[in-house]
């Protein structure tokens, strides 16, 4: 089934103890960040305000008792939109209450699948699959309807393996 809109903030907000993201794309071209990525890339400054409808939302699950967190699939180099995030989305979103892990695959992989789908967990038991394009176009969002114990084996892999964002900022700049 394809969430959309209204319908995927639904079934998003729903989750009563943890959403947890798988987050694997090298680049990300989403139509609300152009004009700030763009920005970031002519070395502006970041405006106050950057993403601060989506940690209203993190402070708002936090404060109710919920946790929100993913691990960020890198490899070395980083492209332009890696950068920005580190630059202007990461630290934001881990000041609202997230908790952001990166993994680096440039030397391994881990047996993680690091195709075009991304996936949130939420609760340890569903899962959404984000598709996406070569150029990181959002093909659509879908909820998945088969074996969880996969996709619970990955997160605790790609935990396993990630280390805090501090941690991998402070190693590799």
């Amino acid at each position: 089934m394809h969430l959309d809109g209204d319908e995927w903030n639904r079934a998003f907000d729903s989750f009563t103890q943890d959403a947890w993201r798988f987050e694997a794309q090298p680049t990300y071209t989403m139509p609300q960040e152009a004009k700030s990525l763009a920005r970031f890339l002519r070395g502006e400054a970041k405006p106050g305000d950057h993403n601060s409808r989506w940690h209203e939302r993190v402070r708002a699950y936090v404060t109710s008792g919920r946790r929100i967190g993913r691990v960020r699939i890198v490899r070395q180099p980083l492209t332009d939109y890696q950068r920005y995030q580190f630059a202007w989305g990461i630290p934001g979103n881990i000041k609202a209450g997230e908790d952001i892990r990166v993994l680096d695959v440039t030397d391994q992989d881990y047996g993680l699948p690091l195709s075009g789908t991304d996936w949130w967990m939420f609760d340890g038991a569903r899962v959404v699959h984000l598709n996406f394009r070569p150029d990181g176009t959002q093909i659509n969002r879908e909820t998945f309807e088969g074996e969880i114990e996969p996709y619970q084996e990955w997160k605790r892999i790609a935990l396993a393996g990630s280390v805090s964002f501090a941690e991998y900022v402070k190693e590799h700049g």
